[in-house]
C-alpha cells in the first residue's frame, strides 16, 4: 500500500505526539504507512501526491485570522506552504482529510471565509449530518447525530465555491465539508478521545481556548463522556483510498 502522510503544525511535543498516535490507532495504521512531517519543525518541502493514498492534517494553536502583525515567521511559513499544498490537492481532487486546522486551511481558498463569528470553546458537541453527509462515502457510516470534541476560535462562516456541507451543530453552522469528490475538513476532531482532551487541555490551558481555572472541570466532563462515532471517519477515509 502507497503510505498516507500526516502533517502536524504542533510544537508541544506532548500534544503533538498524542495526536499522531490517535491517528495511527484510529486510522488503523502504523508508522510506516503514516508518514509524518511536523511543519512548525521545518519546510513542507516536496509532496508528490502521487506518492501517497492521502494525505491528513492534523490541528493546532494557528488560526489563519489572526492578525498579520501576531503571526510569527512559522506561522507565516505553514499558512502559506499548506495553501500553496491545498491549491494542488483541490486542482487534482486528491485525497484529503483536515481535521479543525483543515478548515481554516481549506475554507480560505475562493469564495470562502474563515473569522471568528463561530468559534466553540473546549467540549464536546451535538453534531448533526446533512442530507449530503448521510449520502457521503466517508461520514455517511456514522449515526445522523453524535457528540465529538473540539475547541476552536476560528470557523467557517461562508464555505468556498463548490464545497458541500456535509455536517452542522448549534453554535457552529460548519462543522464538515467536502471540495470535489475526496477533500475533506471537519472543524470537530475525528482524532480526539478521552486521553487526547485532557493532554490538550493542560498543553494549551493559557492559550485562550478556556478559562485556565476551568481545566479541571473540563478534564470531568471528558471523563464522563462517550465520544465514539468521530473516530469511525478516519477508518472509513483510510478504508476508501488505501491504494496498492
Amino acid at each position: 500500500m502507497k503510505p498516507f502522510l500526516f502533517l502536524g503544525t504542533r510544537a508541544e511535543d506532548e500534544a503533538a505526539d498524542n495526536e499522531y498516535a490517535a491517528f495511527l490507532h484510529y486510522c488503523g495504521l502504523d508508522e510506516a504507512s503514516l508518514e509524518r512531517r511536523r511543519l512548525e519543525a521545518g519546510p513542507l518541502g516536496e509532496v508528490d501526491l502521487s506518492s501517497y493514498s492521502g494525505l491528513i492534517l492534523g490541528g493546532g494553536p494557528f488560526n489563519v485570522s489572526d492578525p498579520g502583525d501576531e503571526k510569527s515567521s512559522t506561522q507565516r511559513r505553514v499558512e502559506a506552504e499548506l495553501n500553496a499544498l491545498a491549491r494542488r490537492v483541490v486542482a487534482a481532487d486528491a485525497p484529503f482529510l483536515g481535521a479543525c486546522y483543515g478548515v481554516g486551511t481549506l475554507g480560505v481558498l475562493e469564495g470562502g471565509l474563515v473569522d471568528r463569528t463561530y468559534g466553540e470553546p473546549v467540549g464536546r458537541a451535538v453534531i448533526r449530518l446533512t442530507e449530503a453527509g448521510r449520502a457521503d462515502p466517508v461520514l455517511g457510516g456514522l449515526t445522523d447525530e453524535f457528540e465529538a470534541f473540539l475547541g476552536h476560535k476560528e470557523a467557517v462562516t461562508r464555505l468556498p465555491d463548490g464545497a458541500v456541507l456535509l455536517a452542522t451543530g448549534e453554535r457552529c453552522p460548519v462543522q464538515a465539508f467536502r471540495i470535489g469528490q475526496h477533500v475533506y475538513a471537519t472543524q470537530f476532531h475525528p482524532e480526539l478521545d478521552v486521553d487526547g482532551l485532557c493532554t490538550r487541555i493542560d498543553a494549551y490551558r493559557d492559550y485562550g481556548y478556556f478559562p485556565p481555572g476551568e481545566a479541571a472541570s473540563l478534564k470531568e466532563m471528558a471523563r464522563a463522556s462517550s465520544v465514539t462515532q468521530p473516530e469511525r471517519i478516519l477508518g472509513a477515509f483510510v478504508e476508501r483510498y488505501r491504494r496498492p
